[in-house]
């Protein structure tokens, strides 16, 4: 069995994280995507935007490439967003450590939140095993589902 760590994501992901954030479940489960999942070029400018900045930090789990578990920039409060590929994601949400090496690896950054479309159980439950609390929602244009819908924002003091 591989073990599974964090390493920055490297220009080499790129592509596996563009099929895997194609895939149509985890656009609708995730909600908050690119407008259009199929447009390569603004993938691009969005991952170099991301990759450039010393304000954000992009992670991949080894073993299992995520599309991306990163930590960005919000208002000037630090965000986290994850999605692990579909396949290895579904029935081991509860059991993956990716979270937790992410946390671990931020540890002086608080307080850390983070986001997940309400309706997102699965998201929502890593989330709150790895010491999250919900703090607020929110309603916004989700692009995934094109549509408003409501997003839980959770906090971790």
């Amino acid at each position: 069995m591989r073990r599974v760590a964090l390493r920055p994501v490297e220009i080499a992901d790129l592509d596996a994280i563009f099929d895997q954030m194609r895939d149509r479940e985890s656009v609708h489960m995730a909600a908050f995507t690119a407008e259009d999942p199929n447009d390569r070029s603004a993938f691009d400018a969005h991952m170099e935007a991301i990759m450039s900045s010393s304000e954000n930090r992009i992670w991949a789990i080894t073993a299992i490439l995520v599309r991306r578990h990163d930590r960005q920039l919000r208002l000037g409060r630090s965000d986290r967003g994850h999605l692990l590929d579909r396949p290895h994601a579904l029935g081991a949400r509860d059991r993956h450590p990716g979270p937790r090496l992410l946390l671990e690896e931020e540890t002086p950054d608080r307080p850390i939140r983070a986001r997940a479309a309400s309706d997102n159980p699965g998201s929502l439950r890593v989330l709150r095993k790895v010491g999250f609390h919900p703090i607020a929602t929110e309603v916004s244009f989700a692009p995934g589902r094109a549509a408003e819908i409501e997003e839980t924002i959770l906090e971790l003091p």
